[in-house]
This record gives structure tokens, C-alpha cells and sequence, in this order.
């Protein structure tokens, strides 16, 4: 009878030491062998997610083939307490040992958010509001104080840190132009090469033409010429909430305000969009023109001019074309 049972026991060892080098090689196996991803997923790990959940979420997506031996892994290993929360893209085949390296990395998936040059504040604001993976508020913009760019961001990024983003590259970018700008700039200070630099943005998507434009509205400042500066006007009736829907008008041109470049001389009190660092450039270092006037060419650019009797010239092939 004892060697009955004392059989027994031999073949149970032996059938335990089996399945355990079994379970051994296939969970070395499913931990070292990629697992084939047929497209690229973004896996998102939420704040105190439990590691079954991760799990099931993980073989949902065809991950990983098991959720046990990746709960097995990440115990025995302790990945759990490392996994950091957010948003993770796997482009490629990955191995059960590589996503938990990846979950534990921090290295989140960013995303993209971009702003032209040219957007006003308020453009700008809705801009970030329509992004519904940003969180919170933010304070209000001023006109032109950021910069016009691609940022990234992970799911969750508050708002007022791309603002605070925007705002501290714009400072930099402005920062370094006037301290590099050219030394006859008939301008104040940085907010005046602001000021300039964001009508020289609105008057011309032409990136060669910029330093041309930003020629023709010193030469005008430092005669005490009037700017007459259509883009100006449109803000003075628009204040940057909207586009005006509709070309100016005669009428358009007398309005009363300081914005008003047809009615009052130098700049008008703040920027009327935000640049972009091209713009800025542009302006702290303009071409050396004799030109005081421009008018669209009908093809996408400009035709510049010295005289108002060139510029006239200028206006009349323009209509013609048009």
C-alpha cells in the first residue's frame, strides 16, 4: 500500500516538474516573442487603473495573446506600481517584455496642435477650445503676445500650459529680434517690432515678399507717412472676433479709430494678429527699398512702387486683371 502511494507521489512530482518547466518555456516565450500588431493603437492607461484591467484592455486591443502571463510578469517583476497613466502608441510587432517597458517608460504619445500665422487671440482661443483631449481654462490672450506654431501635447495637458508655452517661445523669438535688428528701425521698442510685424504678416502670405512689405511701411513711418494699411481697418471693425465677410468700402476707410491707419498716423495701439517668427524677422531686418507704395499683382503677390503715380500704374493692371 506505501508503495502504492509513494508511487503515486513520484509520478505527481514529476508531472508538477513537467508542467512547471512547460509553463516555464511558454512564458518565456510569450514574453520575449513580438506579438504581431496589424495596425499601429493608441492604448490609453487611466489613473489608478488596476492591473486586470490593463490587462483586459491589452488582450482586447490583440496585444498581448494571454492575460495571464502578463499579470503573471508584471507581479513578479513588479511592473504594476510603475506603469505611468496615459496615452501610448504601438506602431509595430511588440513583445510582452517591451510593452511593459513601454507602460513604465512615461513616454506618452503626443499629439499635435497648430496654429497659423496670422490667427488672432481670439482665433487662437477657439482654436484651443475645440480641442476637447486639453483640460481647463485659461487666461485671457492679449493681441499677438503668442507665438503661431506646432505643439505637442499628451491627452489631458491643460490648456494654460500651451498658452504659457506660446507666450514664452513669442517672448524668445521677439526677445532675440530686437536685440539683432537693424539699427535705423525707426521703432521704440519690442512691442512696436510687434505691432509692425503682424500687419506685415496680414498683408502678405508671400514669404519673399515679407522683408519687401516690411520695407515699404518703415520708409512710410519715417517720413510720417500715413500707413494706409487695409488689414488694420478690418480689425478696427472686426476687433479680431471674425473675418468681415466682405471687401472694405470707402466708408470703411473713415472709420474713428486708432486702428485706423487711413486716419492716423504710426502704428496703431496693439499688434492685430500674432505673427510668426518669419514675419518678425522680416521686419527687424527689411529690405533696403525706395518703394512707399504696393498693390496686389493679381497672381498671388505684389507690385511695388516709389511714386503714387507708379502705384496708380500699379492699381489699374490690377483692377484690369482682376
Amino acid at each position: 500500500m506505501l508503495k502504492k502511494v509513494l508511487l503515486t507521489l513520484q509520478i505527481m512530482f514529476v508531472l508538477f516538474v513537467a508542467a512547471t518547466v512547460l509553463l516555464y518555456f511558454k512564458a518565456v516565450d510569450v514574453i520575449q516573442t513580438p506579438h504581431k500588431v496589424d495596425e499601429p493603437k493608441i492604448i490609453q492607461i487611466s489613473n489608478g487603473e488596476s492591473l486586470t484591467s490593463i490587462a483586459r484592455n491589452l488582450k482586447k486591443n490583440n496585444l498581448i495573446e494571454n492575460e495571464f502571463y502578463f499579470i503573471l510578469y508584471s507581479k513578479i517583476n513588479k511592473v504594476y506600481p510603475k506603469v505611468k497613466a496615459g496615452e501610448y502608441l504601438i506602431e509595430k510587432d511588440i513583445s510582452l517584455r517591451q510593452l511593459a517597458d513601454l507602460l513604465t517608460s512615461g513616454k506618452v504619445y503626443l499629439r499635435k496642435i497648430t496654429f497659423a500665422e496670422g490667427l488672432t487671440a481670439r482665433e487662437i482661443s477657439d482654436i484651443l477650445y475645440a480641442e476637447n483631449l486639453l483640460e481647463g481654462d485659461f487666461k485671457v490672450l492679449k493681441e499677438g503676445e503668442f507665438l503661431p506654431e506646432t505643439y505637442t501635447f499628451s491627452r489631458g495637458t491643460q490648456r494654460q500650459k500651451i498658452v504659457a508655452q506660446g507666450i514664452d517661445a513669442m517672448q524668445k523669438i521677439l526677445d532675440q529680434a530686437w536685440q539683432e535688428r537693424d539699427a535705423d528701425l525707426p521703432l521704440k521698442n519690442k512691442e512696436e517690432l510687434l505691432i509692425l510685424a503682424s500687419i506685415v504678416e496680414k498683408e502678405t502670405g508671400v514669404a519673399t515678399e515679407r522683408p519687401q512689405v516690411a520695407s515699404v511701411f518703415v520708409n512710410r513711418l519715417k517720413r510720417g507717412m500715413l500707413l494706409q494699411t487695409d488689414p488694420t481697418v478690418i480689425y478696427a471693425l472686426t476687433q479680431g472676433r471674425q473675418d468681415l465677410g466682405r471687401a472694405l468700402t470707402r466708408r470703411d476707410l473713415t472709420v474713428d479709430s486708432p486702428y485706423n491707419t487711413y486716419k492716423y498716423a504710426g502704428l496703431p495701439p496693439t499688434p492685430i494678429c500674432s505673427p510668426g517668427a518669419a514675419s518678425i524677422k522680416a521686419t527687424a531686418h527689411p529690405d533696403k527699398t525706395p518703394y512707399l507704395y504696393f498693390v496686389a499683382s493679381g497672381n498671388g503677390g505684389h507690385n511695388f512702387a516709389r511714386t503714387l503715380q507708379e502705384h496708380n500704374i500699379n492699381v489699374r493692371e490690377y483692377k484690369k486683371h482682376r
